[in-house]
């Protein structure tokens, strides 16, 4: 199979990258509009989810940005982009819960947290250094340069792989315990599911991307032995 015929794959993939990224700020748009049925802002959501988990020391903190939540491991604090800091939206409350998935995930040492916690410091040096060995290879036609690339690129695509599961599992949380503890209606919990399916749908895209264009690298690469 010629590397050329990866691109099909590659550009269904970037489009599909494309479109779930305007498919989560629609859909996380749709249901800000949506007030949830008992009031909770993501920020009272979120602290009624930790402290049921045990979690009274972890802060919560907003910040600017739109879709910008996320769990810091090294400091242990839950930061809520504003809109859903201060919100009582549907999607203020799907979010800030997913983001407190995270947290407990880290509290109960959650087996592929831990091991993409782990690969982190290596990843975010090889995936710097990866484009310039691998175009570095190409231009210089040093098999050894682009092999190396492909490596260090294959790490950033594990651990992007290994995100999968640990996005899917806070969301899984995430709704669970939203349930569990009445944080939303039976009528709510549709928007949640949709919100949190729309997000999980971008880290898919993003691994699907990565992984094609790894194969066409390594097709390339037996390519240029020949």
């Amino acid at each position: 199979m010629s590397s050329n015929i990866m691109f099909i794959p590659l550009l269904f993939a970037i489009g599909l990258s494309i479109w779930a990224q305007f498919k989560v700020k629609g859909t996380f748009n749709k249901y800000a509009k949506v007030h949830n049925m008992y009031g909770l802002t993501g920020h009272d959501a979120a602290r009624r989810m930790l402290d049921a988990n045990g979690l009274y020391d972890v802060p919560i903190e907003p910040v600017r940005g739109s879709l910008t939540d996320h769990y810091d491991p090294t400091k242990r604090v839950v930061r809520l982009s504003e809109p859903v800091y201060y919100e009582n939206s549907v999607s203020a409350v799907a979010v800030a819960c997913h983001e407190v998935g995270h947290a407990i995930q880290h509290k109960e040492s959650y087996s592929m947290l831990v091991l993409r916690h782990k690969m982190f410091p290596i990843v975010n040096l090889t995936s710097q250094v990866s484009p310039f060995l691998i175009l570095a290879g190409f231009l210089f036609g040093s098999l050894n340069l682009l092999g190396v690339g492909i490596v260090f690129f294959s790490l950033a695509v594990l651990f992007q792989l290994v995100t999968l599961p640990v996005e899917f599992d806070a969301s899984n949380r995430a709704r669970r315990g939203m349930l569990s503890m009445g944080l939303v209606s039976q009528n709510d919990e549709r928007g949640v599911g949709k919100v949190l399916n729309a997000a999980a749908l971008t880290y898919v895209a993003a691994a699907l991307i990565s992984l094609f264009e790894l194969l066409r690298f390594i097709m390339m690469f037996f390519q240029s032995r020949e």
